[in-house]
C-alpha cells in the first residue's frame, strides 16, 4: 500500500512585500528522509518553511501535508516545528519543562497529562541534554540552550514530519553532534525531516538530499 508523502510542494511561488521570494519551488520530503534546504540570507529558506505550514499565502503552486492542503489540515499533532530562535518563551516566564510540555498540547488537548505525555517530554529533554535543567527558568539558559528547549518541544510531540528552521543556531559543536544523533534516531523511526541550514556541519552525514536556493536576489 502506498504511503502518503508527509510534505509535497509543487511549483510554489510566494511574494513578500510585493517582491517574489520563491519562484517555482518543488520539494518533497518522504518518510524517514532528511532533506536540507540551503541558501544565503534572504534566499527564501524560512519563507519555504512558513509556506509549508500554511502561514503564508501562495501566489501559485500547491502544498500538501500528508496529502492535504494546509488550510484543510487538522492533524497538527503529526507535525513538529522548530522556528528560528528568538527566545524560547516569548518573554513569558516558564520553566524548561513547561515549554517542552507545550509540544504535547496537540495530543492531549484539555485533558490532564498522562504518563505517556510525561515520558515523551522527559525523553525529548534527555535527547537534547536538558533533562537535568527541566525545572530551571528558561530565561536562565544561554541562547544555545534555549534553542535546544525549542527542539525538545517539537520532539515531545513525536511528530511524523519535523520542520526545523536553523536548529543549530547558537548551539555549541558538542551539542550539535548530540542533536545529529537525535535526528538520526528520528529518521530511523520514520520521521520526515526538513532542515533549513546555512551549512551542513555535523549534520552532513544525515542528509539524504539537499536543495540550494542560492543567494538573495
Amino acid at each position: 500500500m502506498c504511503q502518503v508523502t508527509p510534505l509535497a510542494m509543487r511549483g510554489v511561488h510566494v511574494n513578500r512585500d510585493g517582491r517574489p521570494v520563491l519562484g517555482g519551488l518543488d520539494l518533497t520530503v518522504r518518510r524517514g528522509e532528511v532533506v536540507a534546504l540551503l541558501g544565503g540570507n534572504g534566499s527564501g529558506k524560512s519563507t519555504a518553511v512558513q509556506a509549508a505550514l500554511g502561514a503564508l499565502p501562495l501566489t501559485a503552486g500547491r502544498v500538501e501535508l500528508f496529502g492535504t492542503p494546509p488550510a484543510r489540515f487538522r492533524a497538527w499533532r503529526r507535525v513538529g516545528y522548530v522556528p528560528q530562535r528568538s527566545t524560547a518563551t516569548g518573554g513569558v516566564p516558564a520553566t524548561v519543562r513547561e515549554v517542552a510540555d507545550a509540544g504535547r498540547l496537540a495530543h492531549h488537548g484539555l485533558r490532564p497529562f498522562r504518563r505517556d505525555d510525561a515520558d515523551s517530554v522527559d525523553g525529548a529533554l534527555d535527547a537534547v541534554g536538558l533533562l537535568d535543567r527541566a525545572e530551571d527558568p528558561v530565561d536562565s539558559l544561554s541562547g544555545g540552550q534555549q534553542q535546544r528547549v525549542l527542539i525538545a518541544r517539537a520532539l515531545a510531540g513525536r511528530p511524523e514530519l519535523l520542520l526545523m528552521d536553523e536548529p543549530l543556531a547558537a548551539v555549541d559543536l558538542a551539542q550539535q553532534r548530540v542533536l545529529a544523533d537525535t535526528l538520526a534516531a528520528e529518521a530511523a523511526r520514520g520521521t520526515a525531516v526538513l532542515l533549513v541550514l546555512h551549512e551542513l556541519g555535523p549534520l552532513a552525514d544525515l542528509i539524504d538530499r539537499s536543495l540550494d536556493l542560492g543567494v538573495a536576489a
